[in-house]
């Protein structure tokens, strides 16, 4: 039996092991089902039991000198050059730039969390770029995603989901896709990083007016907003800490 993600909701937990269990309610039948994305068996399915065990091993932190975020790296689509402003002539010149400014940035054993929106193409387009790349890499949906995960791509990634929660530190991370304006621990400490809204100067896409809605502890670590590169774990506790003190100032 295979999970249909457009249907499910979504909660991932870290097994013992290291794979991480991911928690899924049907939204019409109400009913649980767990399963596993993880190396090599990318869609194992098991009893609520065993993942309630694992979960309760869980461990969710991770070595923040070694994580580092980025989303909407959008390979292989030349459309989005002109509908973002990119400065490159052609894909070429744009997957060639992310990649160089990836591997200069991340290491073979860094961890990267990639808030969504990959890649276009098929397995070819797919297998090129992820060859390519340096570091592990977990892999949020982004909108552009389903159908080509679906395509066989899942064990390419440390792991695949919907959303995660992490904790580098005594910090606790929500990762998504999309910006919410309502998150668990939004209202307090809790971190959120995002993508899909390709925040950048003189933004005026749709969204841009309702970014400013946002909580200064939420940050687009989409590339047109960081230079075409992923950023650390600590560029974006800077960003933030400034970011936290700036709203503090005007209020």
């Amino acid at each position: 039996m295979y999970i249909n993600l457009k249907e499910m909701n979504l909660f991932d937990k870290p097994s013992a092991e290291g794979n991480i269990v991911s928690l899924c309610r049907d939204e019409k039948s109400g009913v649980w089902n767990t399963n596993l994305f993880t190396k090599p068996n990318p869609m194992k399915l098991v009893s609520i039991g065993e993942a309630e065990k694992s979960c309760a091993k869980a461990n969710y932190k991770f070595d923040g000198s070694k994580v580092f975020f980025t989303s909407d790296t959008y390979f292989y689509h030349g459309n989005i050059i002109r509908f973002c402003n990119r400065p490159f002539k052609d894909v070429e010149m744009m997957n060639e730039t992310i990649i160089s400014n990836w591997n200069n940035t991340i290491g073979q054993d860094d961890i990267v969390f990639h808030l969504g929106d990959f890649c276009l193409g098929g397995s070819a387009e797919w297998s090129k770029i992820l060859d390519r790349l340096n570091g592990k890499i977990y892999l949020i949906m982004g909108n552009h995603d389903l159908k080509n995960i679906r395509q066989g791509y899942i064990d390419r990634f440390e792991h695949v989901a919907m959303q995660m929660h992490i904790e580098i530190g005594k910090q606790r991370i929500y990762l998504n896709h999309y910006p919410f304006l309502c998150f668990d621990g939004g209202y307090k400490d809790v971190w959120q990083l995002f993508g899909h809204v390709h925040t950048r100067e003189n933004n005026t896409g749709i969204d841009a007016a309702r970014l400013q809605y946002l909580y200064p502890t939420q940050y687009d670590v989409g590339i047109d907003n960081n230079n075409f590169t992923p950023v650390s774990f600590e560029q974006v506790k800077r960003i933030i800490s400034k970011q936290i003190e700036r709203r503090r100032t005007v209020i």
